[in-house]
């Protein structure tokens, strides 16, 4: 049936990611110029299949949400191309973005920071019909209660203000406001993290039932293994801006092939305090994207290094039907 699903998957191609490249420059002096670039995200493709969510995992810092906001332009790119339905997003001009943007839409990890403390959240979820100017005022505050309730959350929060709900509510109206234009595509980037554990599983089944209901498609970005695990039917794996791994979620973590992808598995915590596993330590901190290592990024870490890594960057190959890795002993 798994199989049976992912076949069906994969004859719907809906984002295409091709060899993205986002350099943020790096200035000094006094007439301000670049010095130097930091490599947040360096030639990373893969794809996102129609009603399907891609899990993207990797520490801190390692460009997960640059990928996320480039992708929606968000972030301008550097080079590479991102095709929706074969549609080049890079390069539409401001008034065909501004109808793509009814097709793709973001989940913020601060819902807080994202909402405007001035205005009652009903007008917030309501903004992006208004400005599109989608149906009359009646319809779209009808819109705007039916999306609230889709959430969890009733009328008479419409008038309220952001400061008067709580963490998990509030990544509730961040959800409502993606999914008001009715989107196909929607980047979450790290949705629950901050949030309570008890809250984290309320969240992640609304996103999963919404999922359902309208057919959605995400790139669900987060650092918590065990949540990517749960909702994800693709994982893939970055580190320092590169794709180190990705692979079906079964796959991937029934038989890691990348050595960050089995250190990060190992961190992974087992609820059953009887049983116990071998934990990989990684030595040394993450090296920096403004002066990444020659070579393999992770290879200064990587408890299995041989001389190629550090003199030769492997390439991201295919070594099985859909499972993609960039190392030498792969």
């Amino acid at each position: 049936m798994k199989e049976k699903k992912q076949d069906e998957i994969e004859n719907l191609e809906l984002i295409e990611v091709r060899n993205l490249v986002k350099y943020f420059p790096v200035r000094a002096g006094l007439l301000q110029r670049v010095v130097n670039q930091v490599k947040a995200v360096d030639d990373v493709s893969f794809t996102i299949y129609e009603g399907e969510t891609l899990g993207l995992v990797g520490e801190s810092g390692c460009g997960k949400t640059t990928v996320g906001r480039t992708m929606l332009r968000l972030v301008e790119p550097t080079s590479g191309s991102v095709l929706f339905e074969g549609q080049d997003i890079f390069q539409l001009n401001r008034k065909e973005m501004k109808e793509m943007r009814k097709n793709i839409q973001i989940i913020f990890q601060d819902p807080y920071a994202s909402l405007d403390p001035r205005m009652p959240i009903g007008e917030s979820v309501m903004e992006g019909l208004t400005i599109r100017n989608i149906g009359t005022r009646h319809e779209r505050f009808e819109t705007m209660i039916k999306t609230l309730k889709m959430v969890g959350l009733e009328e008479y929060h419409s008038s309220r203000y952001p400061h008067e709900f709580s963490g998990g509510q509030r990544q509730r109206i961040g959800i409502a406001r993606a999914l008001a234009l009715r989107p196909r595509f929607i980047v979450c980037d790290e949705p629950v993290s901050a949030l309570d554990v008890s809250i984290q599983s309320q969240v992640l089944n609304i996103l999963k039932e919404l999922q359902k209901d309208f057919h959605l498609t995400y790139l669900f970005i987060a650092h918590n293994l065990s949540v990517v695990e749960h909702i994800s039917d693709r994982v893939a794996v970055m580190y320092v801006g590169k794709m180190a791994e990705l692979a079906d979620r079964e796959e991937l973590f029934r038989h890691p092939c990348h050595p960050y992808t089995r250190a990060l598995m190992s961190a992974i915590p087992i609820p059953d305090p009887r049983l116990t596993h071998k934990r990989t330590i990684l030595k040394g901190d993450v090296p920096s994207p403004l002066n990444p290592p020659k070579g393999c990024r992770f290879h200064p870490r990587c408890p299995v290094a041989i001389d190629q890594c550090g003199i030769e960057e492997p390439r991201y190959r295919q070594i099985s039907k859909g499972h993609w890795v960039a190392c030498w002993l792969a």
